[in-house]
């Protein structure tokens, strides 16, 4: 099994002092790997920068602009969330063009699945704004890049990362060529994401969101999976499907509410994995999201390559939940998101 992973020190140039994304999280990832000897059985991808032209595929070019302009003035605050330095433009050039070739891997047939380990994070960038810590989509223009340069006929997007991705959500939101799903604490920033937002025109349906309740932990994952995502995703029957990895519903990060384990990210990494064994010759590319925990994370991806790789053992040294809320009963949503999406 070829597992490849996108890495490169430029993305540590995204210098955001004390936000909570900062570059401490992609070396805690990289130093765990090295530490359990992970990166040994992966394969490198090496990053390029997006081209104007690439990322044009989802952002109006006078946002790129903006960007590439507040960068050369130094960066600064972009909103009330979002942060940039000087370096900040190169490094998202190098994020979405991380995630570009991560999939070029993948459906040349260079390795069978891909992680592209980029920040900035980029679910929640907009054609026209930055926002949720996101200067421009990495997943959605990976998405527009193998549906105009390979010609693939449907790609979708499955979202786990605790914030619903607006940004990846809008891009394609008239677009039926692209299945997107995503499960989220609703309501949570930024407020989208509810089950009524299924598309557009000749979309209508291709969009499934799973708003969940506060302290949804591995088991309404589970019944979300096997009840909405694992049947929506099959009769699309995708040819590529990419992944916004956010691994801030764990139960340690404490920017949600959600009660995940190290164990229940790699149970969604399996159903993931054996869609796409099923529909697409394996074929996975995924893209780092959120996650703000260090250890859990760290420990999180590590997992995740774990399942891609056909390991069985799963190391979760953090273990299930310290509750701090109760298990909500899901029963009802999801039932309704089933009929609204007529899913037997």
């Amino acid at each position: 099994m070829n597992v490849g992973y996108v890495y490169d020190e430029v993305y540590l140039k995204h210098e955001t002092g004390y936000h909570p994304e900062n570059a401490q999280r992609l070396e805690a990832i990289m130093a765990h790997l090295e530490e359990t000897r992970c990166i040994e059985h992966l394969i490198p991808v090496k990053p390029r920068p997006a081209t104007v032209r690439e990322l044009t595929y989802v952002h109006q070019a006078s946002y790129v602009s903006r960007i590439q302009e507040a960068a050369l003035k130094g960066g600064g605050w972009l909103d009330a969330d979002t942060v940039m330095s000087p370096d900040s433009y190169d490094a998202a050039l190098y994020a979405a063009g991380g995630a570009i070739e991560a999939t070029d891997a993948v459906i040349s047939g260079r390795v069978n699945s891909a992680f592209a380990l980029v920040r900035p994070p980029g679910h929640h960038a907009t054609a026209l704004a930055a926002m949720g810590f996101c200067l421009f989509n990495n997943i959605a223009i990976a998405a527009w890049h193998a549906l105009k340069e390979y010609k693939l006929g449907k790609v979708a997007i499955i979202d786990f990362d605790v914030h619903h991705g607006n940004g990846t959500q809008e891009a394609f939101y008239s677009h039926p060529q692209v299945l997107y799903v995503s499960t989220h604490q609703y309501p949570h920033y930024p407020g989208t994401g509810t089950i009524g937002e299924t598309g557009s025109g000749p979309a209508e349906g291709s969009k499934v969101n799973i708003p969940l309740p506060s302290g949804s932990g591995d088991d309404e994952y589970r019944q979300a999976f096997e009840q909405i995502i694992v049947p929506a995703t099959r009769r699309f029957r995708p040819e590529l499907i990419l992944v916004s990895a956010g691994y801030d519903p764990h139960w340690k990060d404490r920017l949600a509410m959600m009660e995940v384990s190290t164990a229940g990210f790699a149970e969604m990494v399996r159903y993931i994995k054996s869609l796409a064994d099923e529909l697409c010759d394996g074929k996975i590319v995924m893209t780092l999201e959120g996650g703000y925990n260090l250890k859990a994370l760290a420990t999180s991806v590590k997992a995740t390559f774990d399942v891609l790789l056909g390991n069985a053992d799963i190391e979760d040294p953090l273990g299930q939940p310290e509750r701090r809320w109760a298990s909500p009963d899901i029963t009802d949503l999801l039932r309704t998101i089933k009929e609204r999406h007529k899913i037997a």
